[in-house]
């Protein structure tokens, strides 16, 4: 870690910096972007040494990233993430774990983990990651910032390296909810009125993961939510188990991962982490017959997403049942403990393709503690809006 990056942020090496262009309605912010993400003229490390070796520079950055600098937003480097993104806690064998401002005994969040702590620490003023199954949800309840999932699909993946292409989602990081919006409306490429969130569902099966010290934590949080929103009615999402839900996103998320990254892995055979390898070896035997079932289930759960999220409909819930695990905890009990139940919740967007935002209204164990906000697909303006409402004085 260098003394100009005391968070432990970003990647080794130069600081690679573009400037943005001279007026846009970004013009004087700037911004990091997860190290997945292509920048022209360099390579892109996708969390690994041997990744960012075997690969060229890029001929052109993504698209989210010129975006941005054409908006008037000057890149100030790319960040950290997990080896080839494939964990939630934002600890990386071979770069270390960036700093959480907000909790500097727990992780960060991953796996753009370096883009969270960049934009908590205050080195930016928002950030880009990706979020497949979680990684820009989970660092924002970490960390304390807002974060958003957009629908699946509506910023385009061109120059982001493949994971699951039908669960990746581009995402963004601020510290504000006035923020998230403006950079939102740059990315998404949509500047029509956001038409208003006039209805709330409360998930039952979301809350029962809470511990009793959690909801407490959450109560506020629900209250100014129908303040501000719309009153909440309790509901049940999965009748057969949010547990069911999980696996079926596991399965297929894992299938397609190894579909994008197997044959890379099989021929240059990296060295991998604890808990990261150990995915990719189930990632490597899932079977066809379990990716068929697993299809056949994701289309049931479309169905009652699509039956529950009308326009103007949003379940509020918690972005993740826990707040952020300590540094340096035992693999296997941050796996059963931790990235299990947050699973449980956190593939409901996923599974759906829907945007999902992350506030970050309550506080537990003294740390950072998210609430979310789910719409169904196409309403990510609409979800942006409503977290300014929840955060606007008085």
């Amino acid at each position: 870690m260098s003394a100009a990056d005391a968070l432990g942020a970003f990647i080794p090496g130069p600081r690679l910096a573009r400037p943005g262009a001279p007026a846009g309605p970004l013009a004087g912010l700037s911004f990091a972007v997860k190290d997945v993400m292509d920048v022209a003229g360099t390579s892109t490390g996708n969390g690994h040494p041997d990744w960012l070796a075997t690969h060229p520079p890029a001929a052109r950055s993504a698209v989210a990233v010129e975006r941005l600098l054409d908006a008037g937003a000057s890149l100030a480097g790319k960040t950290i993430a997990d080896e080839l993104c494939y964990s939630l806690t934002g600890e990386n064998v071979h770069y270390g774990t960036p700093l959480n401002p907000a909790a500097p005994d727990r992780v960060p969040g991953g796996s753009s983990s370096g883009s969270a702590s960049a934009t908590a620490g205050g080195v930016v003023d928002f950030a880009l990651g990706t979020d497949c199954g979680g990684s820009v949800r989970v660092p924002s309840s970490y960390c304390g910032l807002f974060g958003m999932r957009p629908t699946h699909g509506r910023i385009p993946l061109t120059g982001v390296a493949p994971f699951a292409p039908s669960f990746d989602c581009v995402g963004w990081f601020a510290r504000d909810a006035g923020l998230l919006e403006r950079v939102g409306r740059v990315l998404l490429a949509d500047a029509a009125p956001a038409p208003p969130v006039t209805r709330l569902l409360a998930p039952r099966e979301a809350f029962a993961l809470l511990s009793p010290e959690a909801a407490a934590a959450l109560a506020p949080a629900l209250r100014l939510a129908q303040e501000a929103i719309a009153p909440c009615e309790e509901i049940a999402l999965a009748t057969d188990g949010l547990d069911a839900w999980s696996a079926t996103f596991r399965t297929l998320q894992a299938a397609e991962i190894w579909a994008s990254v197997g044959p890379w892995i099989d021929k240059v055979r990296p060295a991998f982490g604890p808990g990261v390898k150990e995915r990719f070896d189930a990632a490597r035997a899932i079977a066809p017959s379990a990716v068929e079932a697993a299809a056949a289930h994701r289309a049931t759960i479309r169905a009652r997403l699509s039956v529950l999220l009308k326009p103007g409909t949003a379940l509020l819930m918690p972005t993740v049942p826990r707040p952020a695990p300590l540094r340096g905890m035992a693999t296997a009990e941050v796996e059963v403990v931790t990235r299990h139940l947050a699973m449980n919740l956190l593939c409901i967007a996923g599974l759906g393709g829907l945007p999902q935002v992350s506030l970050p209204l309550a506080r537990l164990e003294g740390v950072p503690f998210g609430i979310s906000l789910v719409g169904p697909a196409g309403s990510d303006t609409a979800l942006l809006r409503a977290a300014v409402a929840m955060t606007r004085p008085g």
